[in-house]
C-alpha cells in the first residue's frame, strides 16, 4: 500500500477503502466470472498452498490490473496462479517492474507504463497529506487508461479483477459490459463508514480550491467514460470483492455486507523463491524488525531496537532497515544484531519468537499464520486499525512509534514471549 499522509494515522487507507490507501479464491473469482449472487468459499489452511472446493470447468479470459506496490501485487499472485491452474487463460496488466513477478504465475502480463513513485522511491515522494496521497493515483489513472485500452484492443476479457487502486479496470469494465471483482488487500467499508470515518477525513480537503479540482476532475474523467457515480462510490463501494485478509482483522465486521465482500484471508503460495534464513546455534530467542517496503525510512526507530534487544543475553535481532537507511545511521551494533535491507520474512517468521511489524496487512497475517507473537508500531493508513485488531486477539501489543523507546519495546517483549495465553491464542 502506498504512504499516506506522512505517517499520519488516517484509518481505512488514505482516502477510505477502496482507495489507495486480497487473494479471493478462485473459486469465489469463478462465481463471479458466471455472474453469481454471494459466494460462499472454504479454505483448506496450508501453509504453502490452498485448494477450494468449486470448481469452473469453462475456460474463460480472465483480467486482473494492479499498481506497482508490493503491498497490491503479492496478494493477487496465489489467486492468478490457481486460476491458470484451473485453465483459466489469465492477462495482468501491471507496470514492467512486476512483470517476471507476474509471469511467473502462469499469466500473460500486460504492459502499461506508471508516473507513481516506484516501491524503491523515497517516501517523501508521497508527500505529507491527504491530497498529496491521492492525486498521484488520478494523475496515473487517467495516463494509464489509454495505455490499457490499447493493451486489451480485440482482446477483451470475460471479467475483470482489479487491485482496489486500479482505477481504470472499473472504467474499461464499464465501457466492455463485463463484470469486475475487487482484490482487497485490506480491510473494506462497513455500514456507516463514511459518516464515521471518510467523511470527517475528507472535510477540510474538499472546503480547499485544490480539493475541489481533485473531485472535480475525478468526476470529470468518470463521466467522459460513461460512469454517473460519485468519484467516493466509484472509488471505495465496489459492487463485488474479495478480501484478502481474514474476517477477524476487519474492523466493524458485523456491519460489513457480505453479500458484496467475501472475506477469503491470504492465500500463501510456495516462497521458497525468496531465499532462507537459518536460526544462529545458541539464539535462544530470535526478534524480526520490519517495518515492510514502504515505512522503512525510520533511522530513530531501528536505533531503539538495538538498544532493546542489543545484547539482551540469548536473543538474537534480525533488522530490516530497507533501502533508505544507511547501515552507519544505526552506530555501533552488537554481535547479536543482524542488520539487513531485505529479509525473505516469512521464512525468518518460521523460526522467529517476536515479530515487531507496522502492521501492514501482509505482515499481520503472516505474523498470525506463523503463530508468532507481535509488537505492532503502525506507521499509517490501515495499520492503525490492524494494530487494535491484532491487540484486540491477544495476540500483540499496540506500541505507537512516538512511544516506541527502547524500554518500551523490550518491555512488551518480555511480556509477550512469556504469557503462556498469548501462545495458546
Amino acid at each position: 500500500m502506498a504512504p499516506a499522509a506522512g505517517g499520519r494515522r488516517v484509518p481505512g487507507g488514505t482516502a477510505g477503502p477502496g482507495r489507495p490507501g486480497g487473494p479471493g479464491g478462485a473459486g469465489a473469482v469463478a462465481a463471479a466470472a458466471r455472474g453469481a449472487g454471494p459466494v460462499t468459499v472454504f479454505q483448506l489452511h496450508e501453509t504453502s498452498r490452498l485448494a477450494y472446493g468449486r470448481r469452473m470447468t469453462t475456460p474463460a479470459h480472465i483480467a486482473m490490473f494492479s499498481i506497482a506496490a508490493h503491498g497490491h501485487v503479492n496478494p493477487s499472485l496465489e489467486v492468478i496462479r490457481e486460476l491458470v491452474a484451473r485453465g483459466h487463460r489469465v492477462t495482468y496488466a501491471i507496470p514492467p517492474l512486476f512483470a517476471e513477478k507476474v509471469a511467473e504465475t502462469g499469466a500473460e502480463p500486460k504492459l502499461w507504463n506508471s508516473t507513481l513513485p516506484g516501491p524503491d522511491a523515497d517516501p517523501e515522494a508521497w508527500g505529507t497529506t491527504l491530497l498529496d496521497n491521492v492525486e498521484p493515483f488520478l494523475e496515473d489513472a487517467v495516463q494509464a487508461l489509454p495505455q490499457l485500452i490499447e493493451a486489451y484492443e480485440g482482446d477483451i476479457p470475460d471479467l475483470v479483477l482489479h487491485d482496489i487502486a486500479s482505477y481504470p479496470a472499473r472504467v474499461l469494465a464499464h465501457r466492455w459490459g463485463v463484470p469486475a471483482v475487487s482484490l482487497s488487500p485490506s480491510l473494506v467499508a462497513w455500514d456507516g463508514y463514511e459518516q464515521e470515518v471518510a467523511e470527517p477525513m475528507w472535510e477540510e480537503p474538499k472546503k480547499t480550491e485544490r480539493g475541489r479540482a481533485y473531485y472535480a476532475r475525478f468526476q470529470a474523467w468518470l463521466e467522459e467514460n460513461g460512469i454517473t457515480q460519485h468519484p467516493d462510490l466509484f472509488a471505495g463501494r465496489p459492487a463485488r470483492s474479495i478480501v484478502l485478509i481474514p474476517r477477524a482483522l476487519q474492523p466493524n465486521a458485523d456491519r460489513v455486507d457480505e453479500t458484496v465482500y467475501s472475506f477469503v484471508g491470504a492465500c500463501q503460495g510456495d516462497r521458497t523463491a525468496e531465499g532462507e534464513w537459518r536460526r544462529p546455534a545458541g539464539a535462544e530467542k530470535v526478534v524480526l524488525v520490519s517495518l515492510g517496503s514502504s515505512f522503512t525510512k525510520q533511522p530513530a526507530f531501528y536505533r531503539e531496537c538495538v538498544r532493546a534487544f542489543g545484547d539482551l543475553p540469548g536473543w538474537h535481532l534480525v533488522l530490516q532497515i530497507g533501502r533508505h537507511v544507511d547501515p552507519a545511521e544505526l552506530g555501533d551494533v552488537p554481535a547479536n544484531v543482524e542488520v539487513r535491507s531485505w529479509v525473505p520474512q516469512l521464512a525468518v517468521l518460521k523460526q522467529a519468537d517476536l515479530f515487531v511489524t507496522h502492521a501492514g496487512a501482509g505482515g499481520s497475517q503472516e505474523g498470525l499464520a506463523t503463530a508468532t507473537p507481535m509488537i505492532a508500531v503502525p506507521q499509517a493508513v490501515d495499520q492503525f486499525g490492524n494494530a487494535d485488531m491484532l491487540q484486540a486477539l491477544g495476540v500483540a501489543r499496540h506500541v505507537p512509534t512516538d512511544e516506541a523507546t527502547a524500554e518500551t519495546l523490550r518491555s512488551a517483549a518480555l511480556a509477550l514471549v512469556d504469557d503462556p495465553e498469548v501462545a495458546r491464542r
